[in-house]
């Protein structure tokens, strides 16, 4: 059996933790340990693992699964990479993957290192379905609905935002792949909730779909992890048309991303140094064991 692959869990939020329930339950994985701001402050279920607040404390990391809000990223992925530790990240603001896979790509060229990212389920697994729609049929349209659910990489992103005291966002689908954010906030005493309205339906996060900004007494009533997802494409094979293809999930929004970010985890070492999106990874690099296995099971 070859060694296991030794991950450290990189912040310890709600996808830190579902990380590290798939880190468990994973064959060929041992966690090297848990990067945390406060190093001091170690629940008891992490008292058996080592804590640090750096990476850099940390003994043989093989990859860093980065469980960090989207716009810091890049600065976690960049050191990790230039100790030559492969990283996997949930980045989710599709409209700017290209600039940061390119510069992903080349730190990590320059430090011989692997760097997955946006891998969660959308981006992430999500995005190989609708690459395996477009090749089955080459011309037609695609629609991605989301939800309903709660949209974690939104509610980090309101949370981020001045006067804001908690908040959830929550996704509806309206159809054809158009969305309404439901936005709920309590807000910290002395903050208009005009201002603080504004500022969310103008974040990027936001400014494209239909917002709409809600004042709440307690976030924490509200809150349900549960999501979903359903792709949609009808189009043409050669020139047949009338070809319709659906994809349809119900999810625990932090469990799924958690479990993907490990996949591509295992990924990391079987990549040539350099950047890579979902779509450019082979899928039974994600699985653990011999490929020749998964070919017989699968194929």
């Amino acid at each position: 059996m070859s060694r296991k692959i030794r991950a450290a869990v990189v912040g310890y939020g709600n996808i830190g933790r579902y990380v590290m329930e798939a880190l468990q339950a994973a064959p060929d994985f041992d966690v090297a340990g848990i990067v945390r701001r406060d190093a001091s402050n170690v629940p008891a279920e992490l008292e058996v693992y080592e804590v640090a607040p750096h990476v850099s404390h940390l003994k043989a990391v093989d990859v860093a699964i980065l469980c960090v809000p989207t716009r810091k990223v890049e600065v976690y992925a960049k050191e990790c990479l230039e100790l030559g530790i492969h990283t996997v990240d949930g980045f989710d603001i599709h409209g700017q993957i290209v600039p940061l896979r390119a510069s992903l790509d080349q730190a990590a060229k320059r430090c011989g290192a692997v760097s997955i990212l946006s891998a969660g389920w959308d981006p992430g697994s999500d995005s190989v379905i609708r690459a395996l729609f477009e090749a089955m049929a080459p011309r037609g349209i695609t629609y991605t609905n989301f939800g309903p659910g709660m949209s974690m990489g939104h509610t980090v992103a309101v949370k981020a935002i001045e006067g804001v005291k908690e908040a959830l966002s929550v996704t509806l689908p309206t159809g054809a792949g158009l969305h309404r954010r439901m936005v709920y906030v309590e807000l910290c005493e002395g903050h208009d909730f005009e201002a603080v309205a504004q500022a969310i339906k103008s974040d990027t996060y936001f400014v494209n779909d239909d917002t709409r900004v809600f004042q709440v007494e307690d976030v924490e009533t509200l809150k349900d992890m549960g999501h979903g997802v359903r792709l949609e494409r009808k189009g043409s094979s050669g020139v047949t048309s009338n070809q319709l293809f659906t994809f349809d999930m119900r999810i625990n929004n932090p469990a799924l991303t958690a479990q993907v970010m490990v996949a591509a985890a295992r990924a990391t070492r079987k990549q040539q140094p350099g950047a890579y999106t979902m779509i450019e990874v082979p899928v039974v690099d994600l699985l653990p064991g011999e490929k020749e296995v998964w070919i017989k099971k699968l194929v």
